[in-house]
């Protein structure tokens, strides 16, 4: 009988992965919290018509993309794509819309998408991510911005940040329309997605990774010409936030991202470190998702972070602290080590090892699982009151009462 693997895209996260990911989401949390973000879990699955309602359907994720199933309750369901239409869902449903205020949440978890599987995207992933809501100022897009860029500080990753606005319901439709016969006079040279987005959703073709189509997109309209007052003034009063706290950036005016959701401040992340897909975050402003999603108008404004894409760019900082291997040499002194095992968790990371054994065993096995420190009670120690305890980094050997360690 042949062996059941995993699906393909679908990742085990174990030995040295495992230690970085949670290294990860422990520090990203950490800062998170220092920027008065409480945490919120939302559901991996989730109705199909939440994506199609804010993702937009023309998107690739919603047309491509989504685990979609009817489940055996008829519901039309699917794997979330993306988590910051169910943060939204979620907003609604408890109606934090209707109670005002700001509501600042952090996330991470799965997501799932249907696409070919390579270096840093795989078809099931995790992100970190983070929304705010009731805020409109630029100050909040700064602080935002300012948040991942201490996350991807504190990792020592190195990074580019590009910015761009994408406008709202006042300048976007004659910019959309000046946009369209511009790229319905050079359609014959795009790419058959282009071709598509020019009816469904124009803007996205500004952010097609074909070579020959950017090539041909060089002299399109800019976005950033055609801004209405209020979203140009803004856009303005974000890049002097960023200029005043020293924080670098280029402004692209083919950003997009690649949800429909977003309006105004858009945001992204790269890294020359991770090959071609160097993205590594990303985000924006989306002040009209509560409105599609049945709530009332509410400005909102969040990032995500691909937690796998920086797994192989995260070198743990070493603290100096001790794991600490309890082991016995006799039956008799397995349950007051349980007792100790107890007491030492409190502050310390330890491990017990039920079976005993003799001193040589105990020290290999604590070298593997990276002990720094090794304590033993044998016959004698257990008569004594005290245990045997060896520093595995400075071979320093000692035998101490029991109430003393």
């Amino acid at each position: 009988m042949a062996n059941i693997q995993s699906l393909r895209g679908m990742n085990d996260i174990l030995g040295d992965d495992s230690k970085l990911f949670t290294y990860f989401v422990e520090n990203a949390s950490r800062i998170a919290k220092n920027y008065g973000f409480t945490y919120l879990e939302t559901p991996i699955l989730e109705e199909t018509a939440l994506f199609k309602r804010s993702v937009g359907e023309s998107s690739d994720i919603v047309n491509k993309e989504m685990y979609q199933f009817i489940d055996k309750g008829e519901n039309d369901v699917c794997l979330r794509p993306e988590g910051t239409a169910g943060v939204v869902r979620s907003f609604v449903e408890n109606k934090f819309d209707r109670a005002g205020g700001t509501y600042r949440w952090f996330y991470y978890g799965p997501m799932f998408r249907y696409e070919r599987p390579q270096k840093g995207r795989l078809r099931q992933f995790h992100q970190f991510g983070a929304e705010v809501f009731g805020q409109a100022s630029v100050y909040e897009d700064a602080t935002i911005i300012m948040m991942l860029k201490d996350i991807l500080d504190f990792f020592e990753i190195k990074f580019k940040l590009q910015l761009n606005s994408l406008g709202c319901p006042t300048c976007m439709p004659p910019y959309r329309e000046n946009l369209v016969k511009y790229l319905t006079n050079i359609k014959e040279n795009l790419c058959e997605d282009c071709n598509k987005r020019i009816e469904t959703n124009p803007i996205r073709v500004l952010d097609c990774k074909n070579e020959n189509c950017q090539k041909l997109l060089y002299d399109a309209p800019k976005i950033t010409n055609n801004l209405c007052e209020k979203c140009d003034s803004d856009f303005i009063s974000l890049k002097e936030v960023l200029d005043y706290n020293n924080i670098e950036y280029v402004v692209d005016t083919n950003l997009v991202r690649g949800l429909d959701y977003y309006s105004q401040t858009a945001f992204e992340f790269t890294s020359s470190e991770i090959g071609s897909q160097s993205a590594i975050a990303g985000g924006g402003r989306y002040d009209r998702l509560v409105e599609f999603l049945g709530g009332r108008a509410t400005p909102g404004i969040g990032f995500a972070i691909g937690i796998e894409r920086l797994l192989e760019l995260i070198k743990i900082k070493e603290e100096d602290k001790d794991t600490i291997y309890l082991g016995a040499m006799t039956d008799e002194a397995l349950n007051l080590l349980t007792k100790i095992a107890s007491k030492k968790r409190k502050n310390t990371i330890t491990i017990m090892e039920y079976t005993p054994r003799s001193f040589g065993k105990h020290f290999k096995i604590a070298q593997k699982q990276d002990a720094s420190i090794v304590a033993l009670i044998g016959e004698n120690e257990l008569k004594d009151g005290t245990i045997f305890i060896k520093n595995i980094k400075t071979q320093e050997e000692k035998t101490i009462k029991i109430e003393d360690f």
